[in-house]
Parts: structure tokens; C-alpha cells; sequence
């Protein structure tokens, strides 16, 4: 079954596949192929694997592209059709495909047997990316305020540094982050 929720731009197309143990080997081999297919897709900004722990069949599949419009390019496509249609035996379960986008899924499980964080945790990686940013992004945009004196006034300058921030966050920093730590952050 596929359950796709609608989001603005930016999105992330969360998808879970649980494979048959026999067949790990030939599923590997797929996902090679679907993963260079759907780079060949407009809007596609990367793919992140988390593969299945010792003696656990589940993969966690996280494509990110530019716009709704992309990802749904891509979900509908004959390509992507055609190699779902072609793994289809390699799968205990049909797959499960979310939409997700902005900060809504940094912290959410990708399966329903992962449980979620514990607040301390997502408030010490929040807190650290944040503490990270704001030491050193103000003092590279503080070159721009003085070439672009307009931006450098008080309430201009914190918007345009926050605005900055909070896009990296969301944008480059997170999306990359959760997954490396995502053995620790989900334990």
C-alpha cells in the first residue's frame, strides 16, 4: 500500500521495503539500479540507505528532491513502475512510501518497530547544529552587510542570519545528520 502525504517544496520521499531474507543479494543488485534511474530524474538531490541490522530485512530508503512536483514525477513515472513491478517477488511486504518535507520528519522513525527518540536527544542534536551555525554563519554574512550596507541594519541583518540558519537546518544539515547518527538517536 502506498500512503503519500502532500507537502510544499522540498520534499523527501521516505520508502520502506522489507525484503525476503532469500533474497537480500538480488535485492542489493536492484536497488543499485533503481537508484541510478532515478537520479536521471529532474529535481532528484540524493538518496540515503539505511540498511537492515544483523538478521533484519528492512531497508529505509530516503530519496530528497527539489519540489512536490518532482518527487510525484518520479513516483508516477513507467520507470519507477516498471522496476517496482520487477522487485515486487523480492518483497515480504509491498512497500510503504511516504512524502515528507521540511523539518516535520528529522526526528520521526522511518518504520513503525524503530521507536522514537527521546526529547533529550532531539533537543541536544537540535542544540548543537543550531550552537554550530550561529558561530559561524554571522561572521560570513557579516562580509556581505558590510559590502551591502542595507542588509547590515538591526532587524534586517538577524532576519537575513536567521533565514540562513533555519535553511540550513532544514535543508543541508539535517537531512544528512539524522541518518549518520540515527543508530544512537533511535536507540
Amino acid at each position: 500500500m502506498t500512503d503519500i502525504t502532500q507537502a510544499p517544496s522540498g520534499v523527501s520521499v521516505l520508502i520502506n521495503h522489507q525484503v525476503k531474507p532469500q533474497a537480500m543479494a538480488a535485492y542489493e543488485s536492484w536497488l543499485t539500479d533503481i537508484i541510478r534511474a532515478s537520479a536521471q530524474f529532474g529535481g532528484q538531490q540524493g538518496v540515503t540507505i539505511i540498511k537492515p541490522g544483523k538478521g533484519q530485512h528492512q531497508y529505509e530508503i530516503v530519496v530528497r528532491f527539489a519540489s512536490e512536483n518532482a518527487a510525484e514525477s518520479w513516483l508516477k513515472s513507467d520507470v519507477r513502475h516498471n522496476l517496482i513491478t520487477q522487485v515486487a517477488p523480492l518483497l515480504a511486504l509491498p512497500e510503504n512510501v511516504t512524502i515528507s518535507s521540511g523539518i516535520d520528519h528529522w526526528f520521526e522513525p522511518l518504520n513503525s518497530v524503530t521507536p522514537h527518540p527521546v526529547r533529550w536527544k532531539q533537543w541536544l542534536v537540535t542544540t548543537i547544529v543550531i550552537c554550530i551555525l550561529t558561530m559561524l554563519i554571522p561572521p560570513v554574512l557579516h562580509l556581505i552587510f558590510d559590502w551591502l550596507p542595507l542588509l547590515g541594519y538591526w532587524g534586517i541583518r538577524h532576519f537575513v542570519s536567521a533565514a540562513v540558519i533555519v535553511g540550513l537546518v532544514i535543508y543541508l544539515v539535517m537531512p544528512r545528520l539524522v541518518p549518520l547518527i540515527a543508530g544512537w538517536l533511535f536507540r
